[in-house]
């Protein structure tokens, strides 16, 4: 209780929460929430209201848009190639595979690993990105042996300053691929003339 005893001076009532569950009302928070309510009682009383720092911002939901292009491969499953939400484009793990054909470019981790990122390099454009704005990469490695060969051609398409960065080495990798990548990154912004 002591994270709300910061209300009590304004007689704000205090609801017992379950620690696991954090009390929110329509998407705000508890301290914005009361905040508003105060606001309103002050404006019924004709009181000035008491100063006090806002614990939280409120945010309008979200609008989540898919993003598709037929210059990379399709989905495997039930995802999207991408996904731009609030100025930012989540782009899914990206395997090595020819769109045309939906087949491996050869069984080496360089070639996967260059169609790779020109794959990832179509579905940031066709969402309003390009590599410049990628923020931060995850690989998936199936053996982290590869990682030299893999940080040599990584580095020919991320300008500095280069995204934040995991590599893993995963079990297995969808079709037995040999690398995976997914990205997130920012929209460009679109300026008027």
């Amino acid at each position: 209780m002591s994270s709300w005893s910061a209300l009590k001076p304004f007689h704000v009532p205090i609801t017992k929460v379950s620690p696991r569950a954090p009390l929110t009302i329509g998407g705000l928070g508890c301290a914005s929430v009361a905040a508003v309510g105060i606001w309103r009682l002050c404006l019924k009383r004709s009181t000035p209201a008491p100063a006090f720092a806002s614990l939280s911002t409120v945010s309008l939901p979200s609008k989540k848009e898919a993003v598709k292009t037929e210059k990379a491969p399709a989905a495997l499953g039930p995802y999207s190639q991408a996904i731009k939400s609030n100025n930012l484009l989540f782009v899914s793990g990206v395997l090595g595979l020819i769109p045309e054909t939906g087949k491996f470019i050869s069984e080496s981790v360089e070639d996967q690993t260059e169609q790779v990122l020109k794959n990832m390099g179509e579905i940031l454009k066709a969402g309003g990105s390009d590599y410049s704005l990628v923020v931060k990469t995850t690989i998936m490695l199936a053996d982290l042996k590869d990682f030299k060969k893999v940080n040599e051609i990584y580095a020919k398409y991320f300008p500095a300053p280069f995204p934040a960065r995991s590599t893993y080495q995963v079990a297995a990798l969808p079709l037995d691929a040999k690398i995976e990548i997914e990205c997130i990154a920012e929209l460009a912004q679109k300026h008027e003339a």
